[in-house]
Protein backbone atom coordinates (compact mmCIF):
# COMPACT_ATOMS: atom_id res chain seq x y z
CA UNK A 1 0.00 0.00 0.00
CA UNK A 2 1.68 3.58 -1.10
CA UNK A 3 2.61 5.88 1.18
CA UNK A 4 0.58 9.22 1.37
CA UNK A 5 1.89 12.68 1.10
CA UNK A 6 0.23 14.37 4.37
CA UNK A 7 0.90 17.83 4.41
CA UNK A 8 3.38 18.50 7.36
CA UNK A 9 5.62 15.17 6.09
CA UNK A 10 8.25 16.27 3.79
CA UNK A 11 10.51 13.84 2.32
CA UNK A 12 14.02 14.40 3.19
CA UNK A 13 16.61 14.94 -0.50
CA UNK A 14 18.58 12.28 -0.51
CA UNK A 15 22.14 12.78 0.91
CA UNK A 16 23.98 10.44 -1.23
CA UNK A 17 22.67 12.19 -4.53
CA UNK A 18 25.65 13.64 -6.66
CA UNK A 19 26.55 17.37 -7.01
CA UNK A 20 25.88 18.30 -10.62
CA UNK A 21 28.71 18.39 -12.64
CA UNK A 22 30.92 21.46 -13.66
CA UNK A 23 32.48 21.96 -16.95
CA UNK A 24 36.19 21.98 -17.62
CA UNK A 25 37.50 25.25 -18.02
CA UNK A 26 38.82 25.45 -21.85
CA UNK A 27 42.38 26.31 -22.07
CA UNK A 28 43.36 28.64 -25.24
CA UNK A 29 46.04 28.56 -27.08
CA UNK A 30 48.79 31.11 -26.68
CA UNK A 31 50.02 32.93 -29.13
CA UNK A 32 53.77 33.66 -29.51
CA UNK A 33 54.58 36.05 -32.54
CA UNK A 34 58.10 35.04 -34.17
CA UNK A 35 60.38 37.77 -35.51
CA UNK A 36 62.88 37.06 -37.95
CA UNK A 37 66.43 39.16 -37.51
CA UNK A 38 65.29 41.48 -40.41
CA UNK A 39 62.86 42.80 -38.45
CA UNK A 40 65.06 43.02 -35.15
CA UNK A 41 67.30 44.90 -37.19
CA UNK A 42 64.46 46.95 -38.66
CA UNK A 43 63.46 48.02 -35.19
CA UNK A 44 66.74 48.94 -33.74
CA UNK A 45 67.48 51.04 -36.76
CA UNK A 46 64.30 52.70 -35.92
CA UNK A 47 65.21 53.21 -32.18
CA UNK A 48 68.38 54.53 -33.09
CA UNK A 49 67.47 56.86 -35.99
CA UNK A 50 64.48 58.63 -33.55
CA UNK A 51 67.47 58.99 -30.73
CA UNK A 52 69.67 60.74 -33.19
CA UNK A 53 66.74 62.96 -35.06
CA UNK A 54 66.23 64.04 -31.48
CA UNK A 55 69.26 64.79 -30.35
CA UNK A 56 70.19 66.87 -34.17
CA UNK A 57 67.07 68.66 -33.52
CA UNK A 58 67.70 69.48 -29.71
CA UNK A 59 71.12 70.95 -31.21
CA UNK A 60 69.62 72.95 -34.12
CA UNK A 61 67.25 74.62 -31.17
CA UNK A 62 69.81 75.13 -29.26
CA UNK A 63 72.35 76.30 -32.11
CA UNK A 64 69.63 78.93 -32.93
CA UNK A 65 68.69 80.20 -29.43
CA UNK A 66 72.52 81.09 -29.10
CA UNK A 67 72.98 82.85 -32.57
CA UNK A 68 70.21 84.46 -31.44
CA UNK A 69 71.48 85.65 -28.32
CA UNK A 70 74.68 86.51 -29.79
CA UNK A 71 73.49 88.83 -32.11
CA UNK A 72 71.19 90.24 -29.70
CA UNK A 73 74.69 90.38 -27.60
CA UNK A 74 76.78 92.42 -30.87
CA UNK A 75 73.97 94.71 -30.96
CA UNK A 76 74.16 96.04 -27.66
CA UNK A 77 77.35 96.74 -27.93
CA UNK A 78 76.86 98.22 -31.28
CA UNK A 79 74.29 100.67 -29.21
CA UNK A 80 76.84 101.45 -26.86
CA UNK A 81 80.19 101.96 -29.19
CA UNK A 82 77.48 104.31 -31.11
CA UNK A 83 77.10 106.44 -27.82
CA UNK A 84 80.51 106.14 -26.68
CA UNK A 85 81.52 107.59 -30.20
CA UNK A 86 79.54 110.77 -29.62
CA UNK A 87 80.89 110.81 -26.38
CA UNK A 88 84.66 110.75 -27.23
CA UNK A 89 84.09 113.05 -29.86
CA UNK A 90 82.62 115.93 -28.43
CA UNK A 91 85.41 115.36 -25.47
CA UNK A 92 88.25 115.32 -27.59
CA UNK A 93 87.35 118.93 -28.81
CA UNK A 94 86.60 119.94 -24.95
CA UNK A 95 90.43 118.22 -24.63
CA UNK A 96 91.92 120.18 -26.92
CA UNK A 97 90.70 123.60 -25.72
CA UNK A 98 91.67 122.59 -21.99
CA UNK A 99 95.47 121.78 -24.43
CA UNK A 100 94.83 125.02 -25.60
CA UNK A 101 94.13 127.04 -22.41
CA UNK A 102 97.40 125.37 -20.92
CA UNK A 103 99.48 126.27 -23.46
CA UNK A 104 98.51 129.73 -23.20
CA UNK A 105 99.29 129.71 -19.46
CA UNK A 106 102.26 128.06 -19.66
CA UNK A 107 103.55 130.41 -22.41
CA UNK A 108 102.17 133.46 -20.16
CA UNK A 109 102.96 133.51 -16.45
CA UNK A 110 100.65 136.15 -15.90
CA UNK A 111 97.84 134.47 -17.01
CA UNK A 112 99.00 131.43 -15.05
CA UNK A 113 99.62 132.59 -11.83
CA UNK A 114 95.42 132.55 -11.34
CA UNK A 115 96.16 129.17 -11.70
CA UNK A 116 97.15 129.45 -8.10
CA UNK A 117 96.36 131.88 -5.71
CA UNK A 118 96.79 130.93 -1.82
CA UNK A 119 98.00 127.11 -2.27
CA UNK A 120 94.32 126.89 -3.95
CA UNK A 121 94.21 126.00 -7.38
CA UNK A 122 91.51 127.45 -9.50
CA UNK A 123 90.64 124.05 -11.57
CA UNK A 124 87.64 125.45 -12.99
CA UNK A 125 90.27 127.97 -14.79
CA UNK A 126 91.53 124.79 -16.97
CA UNK A 127 88.81 122.41 -16.87
CA UNK A 128 85.03 123.89 -16.28
CA UNK A 129 83.96 120.81 -17.39
CA UNK A 130 86.00 118.62 -15.26
CA UNK A 131 88.57 116.57 -16.85
CA UNK A 132 86.20 114.15 -18.07
CA UNK A 133 83.41 115.76 -19.76
CA UNK A 134 81.10 112.85 -20.69
CA UNK A 135 80.92 108.99 -19.24
CA UNK A 136 82.18 106.14 -21.15
CA UNK A 137 79.80 103.12 -21.24
CA UNK A 138 81.06 99.17 -20.76
CA UNK A 139 78.01 97.55 -19.72
CA UNK A 140 77.28 95.96 -22.92
CA UNK A 141 80.48 95.02 -23.36
CA UNK A 142 80.89 93.45 -19.63
CA UNK A 143 77.57 91.22 -19.98
CA UNK A 144 78.88 90.18 -23.53
CA UNK A 145 81.89 88.69 -21.74
CA UNK A 146 80.48 87.29 -19.13
CA UNK A 147 77.84 85.49 -20.94
CA UNK A 148 81.62 83.80 -22.87
CA UNK A 149 81.10 86.42 -25.97
CA UNK A 150 85.20 85.09 -26.71
CA UNK A 151 83.57 81.66 -27.93
CA UNK A 152 80.51 83.33 -30.12
CA UNK A 153 82.91 85.58 -32.49
CA UNK A 154 85.00 85.79 -34.78
CA UNK A 155 89.07 86.72 -33.59
CA UNK A 156 89.10 89.71 -35.78
CA UNK A 157 85.79 91.14 -34.27
CA UNK A 158 87.22 90.33 -30.72
CA UNK A 159 90.49 91.72 -31.35
CA UNK A 160 88.67 95.19 -32.39
CA UNK A 161 86.36 95.43 -29.50
CA UNK A 162 88.99 94.40 -27.36
CA UNK A 163 91.20 96.98 -28.51
CA UNK A 164 87.80 99.38 -28.42
CA UNK A 165 87.57 98.93 -24.32
CA UNK A 166 91.06 99.02 -23.73
CA UNK A 167 91.65 102.83 -25.04
CA UNK A 168 88.58 103.73 -23.75
CA UNK A 169 90.14 102.74 -20.39
CA UNK A 170 93.05 104.67 -21.09
CA UNK A 171 91.37 107.77 -21.96
CA UNK A 172 89.52 107.47 -18.21
CA UNK A 173 92.78 107.33 -16.62
CA UNK A 174 93.53 110.81 -17.15
CA UNK A 175 90.79 112.10 -14.64
CA UNK A 176 93.04 109.68 -11.87
CA UNK A 177 96.48 110.86 -12.88
CA UNK A 178 95.05 114.53 -13.33
CA UNK A 179 93.69 113.91 -9.93
CA UNK A 180 97.01 112.97 -8.65
CA UNK A 181 99.04 115.61 -10.15
CA UNK A 182 96.97 118.35 -8.33
CA UNK A 183 96.11 116.85 -5.00
CA UNK A 184 100.11 116.74 -4.57
CA UNK A 185 101.85 118.98 -2.16
CA UNK A 186 104.49 119.61 -4.84
CA UNK A 187 101.73 121.26 -7.00
CA UNK A 188 100.85 123.66 -4.28
CA UNK A 189 103.93 125.26 -4.54
CA UNK A 190 104.29 128.52 -6.37
CA UNK A 191 107.86 127.86 -7.50
CA UNK A 192 106.71 124.47 -9.18
CA UNK A 193 103.40 125.97 -11.13
CA UNK A 194 105.15 126.53 -14.67
CA UNK A 195 106.30 122.36 -14.26
CA UNK A 196 103.09 121.69 -13.36
CA UNK A 197 100.89 123.27 -16.00
CA UNK A 198 103.54 121.50 -18.06
CA UNK A 199 102.75 118.27 -16.57
CA UNK A 200 98.81 118.56 -16.76
CA UNK A 201 99.15 119.27 -20.64
CA UNK A 202 101.50 116.35 -21.31
CA UNK A 203 98.92 113.77 -19.20
CA UNK A 204 95.83 115.49 -21.37
CA UNK A 205 97.94 114.42 -24.99
CA UNK A 206 99.52 111.20 -23.42
CA UNK A 207 96.18 109.23 -22.30
CA UNK A 208 92.99 111.25 -23.98
CA UNK A 209 94.03 113.50 -27.08
CA UNK A 210 96.99 111.80 -28.25
CA UNK A 211 94.95 108.31 -29.10
CA UNK A 212 91.45 109.56 -29.82
CA UNK A 213 91.53 109.86 -33.87
CA UNK A 214 92.28 106.50 -34.21
CA UNK A 215 89.95 105.37 -31.68
CA UNK A 216 86.91 107.18 -33.78
CA UNK A 217 88.05 105.15 -36.77
CA UNK A 218 87.86 102.17 -34.98
CA UNK A 219 84.61 103.06 -33.49
CA UNK A 220 83.16 103.71 -36.86
CA UNK A 221 84.55 100.10 -37.94
CA UNK A 222 83.33 98.49 -35.52
CA UNK A 223 79.56 99.85 -35.56
CA UNK A 224 79.63 99.37 -39.62
CA UNK A 225 81.19 95.44 -39.03
CA UNK A 226 78.58 94.52 -36.31
CA UNK A 227 75.29 96.20 -38.38
CA UNK A 228 76.26 93.81 -40.88
CA UNK A 229 75.82 90.86 -38.04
Amino acid sequence: MGELNLPGNTQEPDAAAPAPAVPAKKHRPEVVPVRNLREYIGESILIVFSVLLALILTEVINSFNERKQTRALLQDIRAELFHNKKVVDAQYHYHLSVIHTLDSAISHPEFARGFLVDGEINFEMIVPYGVLKGDLLAVAWDVAKSQNIASRTDIPTLELLTDIYNDQERITKVEDEIGKLVLSMESRKPDNLHLTLILLRDNFKAWATGRVPNLLGKYQRAIDHLGEK
